[in-house]
């Protein structure tokens, strides 16, 4: 009878197999359900928790040239685009240039609002600076998106490099050695 700790170690395995297979499409695909999402809030009028902020930002940062209607639906139709390009996984590369000028634009808030993004007791982050902040973690995944469609994949490690619970760096194989460009990660 098998122990524990091998049965353990059998379904991690199994886990992980699983997870160097599907865990960028997954990224990929709920990072585009996200932009979407929230895109298409920002074409409803008081839909959006952002709107007002958006409308901000975007009067702020074009010194008030475009009108607030006008670039709230700009903000919309970006964030619409660069979702579905993730979603689809189409034009990957321009979707993650997009998406990181797009990632400017809604950080700026914290340079530009201070005084109203931090007014929380003892100068806590509020809701609306708690939104932007977690704009970190998606710049990350749009990353780890960006270097995946360009050649860099996750490798499974051998069983024989595995450590005690799995843990380990990652292992390239033979070929992607002897070829400088594809990076595993």
């Amino acid at each position: 009878m098998a122990s524990p700790f091998a049965r353990f170690d059998r379904l991690d395995t199994r886990v992980n197999q699983w997870l160097v297979r599907r865990s960028i499409p997954l990224l990929r695909i709920s990072l585009g359900l996200v932009f979407l999402g929230f895109g298409a809030l920002k074409f409803f009028p008081g839909l959006s928790p952002a709107q007002d902020l958006v409308v901000q930002t975007t009067t702020a940062l074009t010194f008030g040239l475009v009108p607030p209607g006008a670039g709230l639906g700009l903000v919309a139709a970006l964030e619409c685009g660069i979702g579905l390009c993730f979603l689809t996984g189409r034009f990957l590369r321009v979707a993650v240039w997009l998406m990181l000028a797009q990632m400017l634009g809604a950080m700026s808030p914290l340079l530009l609002f201070p005084a109203q993004l931090f007014a929380g007791p003892g100068g806590a982050p509020t809701l609306a600076a708690q939104y932007i902040i977690k704009d970190i973690v998606l710049v990350a995944a749009a990353l780890v998106i960006a270097s995946t469609s360009t050649g860099a994949r996750i490798v499974p490690e051998p069983r024989t490099m595995r450590g005690s619970l799995g843990a380990g760096p990652p292992v390239l194989t033979r070929a992607e050695r002897s070829c400088g460009r594809n990076a595993a990660i």
